[in-house]
Parts: structure tokens; sequence; C-alpha cells
């Protein structure tokens, strides 16, 4: 994933941009705010800082402002804003979250990567796990910013366990860009998304039936197990599913 010996450059280095054309995943509002943090397993509030950004005011000190993190249209919460770049850069952002990284350092090392580089959208870019290490860490080297890199992207010790369960979930394409994305909020790859599709909405990976489908018949009181045999999905894989409904409803 990461090959420490590797230095790069910075003034040197190309500059990989994201592709400009009309590419359902870098372009098209798939999600609402609310989907995107149910797929990830975050609280709404939570993704809509990370895609709108954020302003926390305290009495006697300077506001706090957290610039958006993850790609968003602009548009009214309850209708589609996020691209399916947009979610693939929640699902990083979770990760590191998930190790205790805060959103600073994240932040960080993707100014880093941008503005040095040109790397735009390096959180969904393949790129990050492997050019985008060496970059930081030749960064942290000339500049001091040694914190940057061993709180983001380590070398040695690539990443741990729970960051590399998030980031399996990720499927890159020859281009280097996210082709499809499994859900962290089951322990097995149950659900998925993928643009290509069922219009990016989550589906079983087994049956290939939406989510959203099987759980509105479970929501009108027809059993798991009829409504597994009818649509050719797993009861474990339903089960799984309900579980994580239930996890989030707490």
């Amino acid at each position: 994933m990461v090959n420490p010996g590797r230095k790069y450059d910075r003034r040197t280095e190309g500059r990989p941009t994201t592709k400009a054309n009309d590419d359902i995943r870098f372009k098209a509002p798939l999600y609402t705010v609310t989907e995107a943090a149910r797929f990830l397993g975050v609280r709404p509030t939570t993704f809509s800082n990370w895609a709108r950004g954020y302003k926390a005011t305290f009495p006697n000190r300077r506001p706090v402002i957290g610039q958006p993190i993850v790609t968003a249209i602009a548009a009214d919460r309850h209708y589609p804003s996020v691209p399916f770049l947009g979610l693939t850069e929640g699902l990083v952002v979770a990760a590191f979250r998930s190790a205790d990284v805060s959103l600073q350092h994240i932040r960080k090392a993707v100014s880093v990567l941008e503005g040095e580089i040109g790397m735009r959208n390096a959180l969904a870019s393949e790129r990050l796990f492997t050019d985008g290490a060496s970059i930081l860490y030749d960064y942290a080297e000339h500049d001091g910013e040694e914190e940057l890199l061993t709180h983001v992207v380590t070398q040695q010790r690539v990443f741990a366990d729970v960051v590399h369960d998030y980031l399996r979930r990720i499927s890159y394409g020859p281009d280097g860009w996210p082709v499809r994305l499994v859900s962290p909020v089951t322990s097995r790859d149950v659900v998925a998304v993928d643009p290509e599709r069922s219009f990016g909405q989550p589906i079983f990976l087994r049956g290939g039936v939406r989510v959203e489908d099987v759980l509105d018949r479970i929501r009108a009181d027809e059993r798991p197990q009829a409504v597994a045999d009818d649509m050719g999905v797993s009861l474990e894989d339903i089960e799984a599913v309900l579980s994580a409904e239930l996890r989030r409803a707490a």
C-alpha cells in the first residue's frame, strides 16, 4: 500500500486532477446528507459539518471555523447534494476519525496534497495511499511537520487495523478513482453502493436488491424470512442491516 523507500520531489511531481467530464461519480448529486451519514454510520450533523463546514462560537474567544472536507453541492439539506466522490471522501474521513485523527490534521494533509502537488480530491483518490503517503513523508522531512505524517498517513506502520477495515471497503477503477463502496455499518460486507447500479442507491451485495425496498416491506410488517425468500436476499444479511438500523435509531 505504501512504499516507504520512495521519495517525491514536490517541485517536480506531476499534478493529477479529477476528471473534467460528466462522469456520474464526480458530479451527480446522488445522496442527501442524511443518506450519506446513514451509509457511513455517522450522525447527520457530523456529515453535514464535513460537507458544509461549521462555525463554533465561544465567549471571550475567537470563533472556530472548519472548512468543508468532503465534496457536496450547495443545495437544500433535504435533497440529494452529495456525489459518489463525496461519499468516498466521507468514508476516508470516517476511517481516520475512527482512529482519533483530528479533522485539523486531515485538513492539513489534504491542503498539502492539493496545494503542493495539485492532487485534487485527494481523499477519494487511490493515490492518497501510494503517492500521497510518500509525498507527505517528504514534506514532513523538509518542513518539520512530522506530526502531520504521524497523525494522518504513517510510513512504517501503514494504517491501524481500524482504519484498514474501513479503507478495504473502497474499490478503485483503472483510473485510480473509486467505483464501489461497501458500507462500514456492518462487520461483514453486506451493503454497497455503485453509481452505475440502482442510481447509486445502497444495494445488497448478495442479491443486488435495493436496501430500501427490503426495509419498506419489513416496515409494512412483512416477515423478514418471507421478504428474504421473495427478493432473493439472505435472511442473515437482512438481519445485519436491521441490527445496524436499530443501533442508528438508538
